[in-house]
């Protein structure tokens, strides 16, 4: 037990597979524990590296096993599928996992506190319930068509009363069960409405009161809710190398197709977390209309109307929304508030 190097741990809801190794390599055990008896069972082991796959639970765990002190790492199962030698088991899945953190250059996820995680969560709530709400205003939208009323695109006609007034005009033609069905789901659309109004207060609130928010909210196209799903999602910017290095995780970087000293690059990976690259691009886009209508505009307004007008505004959004997160990674990391340069 004093030589053990590594653990590799395959989580599961009531049973994990465990597989230790020394610093050579050699297994020293490889046995099942039940979830009542991974702490026990770790408390036993002297300090070393415990490794797990960056899946559901493992923030959790990892928070759990830092506090009987070892040293946890997380890693994408992406990297982790190349080691599972013959077919998949969890013995098999826990030896990989052991392989996979002894190579340095495998990627690292970092554990996420419980505040980080607190509002990753209020973000994907967040994100489903406008998804939801999108969804009812289409139905409604098709429902309405398809007895003969038009109404307008957009959320104002839904939350200034419009289609209420629709309705209650047309419900001799509507009859009574099909005005019910269209009522209730209005109902339900501004209820969501009001939900996501909701959270967006509350992430206001937050993005104010923490200090990295505030900092972040300087730059350009960065409001509240991508202020705090970066605060969330970055934690230590320092484990990042540099700005180009954040970008490439959340995929707003090019793929790269090059073989004899050739160089091919594609369009932008989409690694990473898709939450995060999607409110960027969102950031970026509004961040790009302010930039056209900007009077006297600094160097990186110009930069981004000079790509806009030259590639189009789809290319140059994302281009910016790249551009974006490095900054924000230099924000985080200098502990200062973003400088226009004229």
């Amino acid at each position: 037990m004093n030589h053990i190097s590594i653990v590799g741990i395959d989580l599961a809801k009531h049973v994990f597979q465990l597989h230790a190794v020394d610093p050579k390599g050699r297994q020293i055990f490889s046995k099942k524990v039940s979830r009542s008896g991974l702490r026990l069972t770790l408390a036993q082991v002297p300090p070393c590296r415990v490794a797990m796959e960056a899946c559901g639970g493992a923030h959790y765990w990892a928070r759990e096993i830092q506090a009987l002190g070892h040293e946890v790492q997380l890693i994408p199962p992406q990297y982790v599928k190349p080691f599972v030698l013959g077919h998949k088991s969890d013995a098999r899945d826990a030896r990989a996992i052991a392989e996979a953190a002894a190579r340095d250059a495998t990627p690292r996820v970092a554990p996420k506190t419980l505040e980080q995680q607190a509002l990753q969560a209020m973000h994907r709530v967040r994100s489903r319930a406008i998804a939801n709400r999108t969804a009812l205003g289409n139905e409604l939208h098709g429902l309405l068509a398809e007895m003969g009323i038009c109404v307008a695109k957009g959320h104002s006609v839904f939350r200034q009363g419009e289609v209420r007034r629709l309705l209650a005009e047309h419900r001799a033609q509507l009859g009574d069960d099909l005005f019910v069905v269209l009522d209730d789901v209005l109902d339900q659309w501004l209820s969501l409405d009001a939900r996501i109004h909701a959270y967006d207060q509350r992430l206001a609130r937050l993005a104010r009161a923490t200090p990295v928010c505030r900092r972040l909210m300087s730059v350009p196209g960065i409001g509240p809710v991508n202020a705090t799903l970066l605060a969330s999602h970055i934690g230590d910017p320092r484990r990042f190398a540099n700005g180009r290095s954040f970008s490439a995780s959340i995929g707003l970087v090019p793929r790269q197709h090059s073989s004899g000293g050739k160089e091919r690059l594609l369009s932008i990976s989409k690694r990473g977390n898709g939450e995060v690259r999607r409110q960027l691009v969102h950031g970026a886009r509004a961040a790009l209309r302010a930039f056209q209508c900007q009077q006297q505009p600094d160097r990186l307004a110009r930069w981004a109307c000079a790509l806009a007008a030259r590639r189009g505004a789809a290319k140059a959004t994302v281009a910016l929304a790249n551009k974006l997160g490095r900054i924000c990674w230099a924000v985080m990391v200098r502990d200062t508030v973003y400088a226009a340069t004229p």
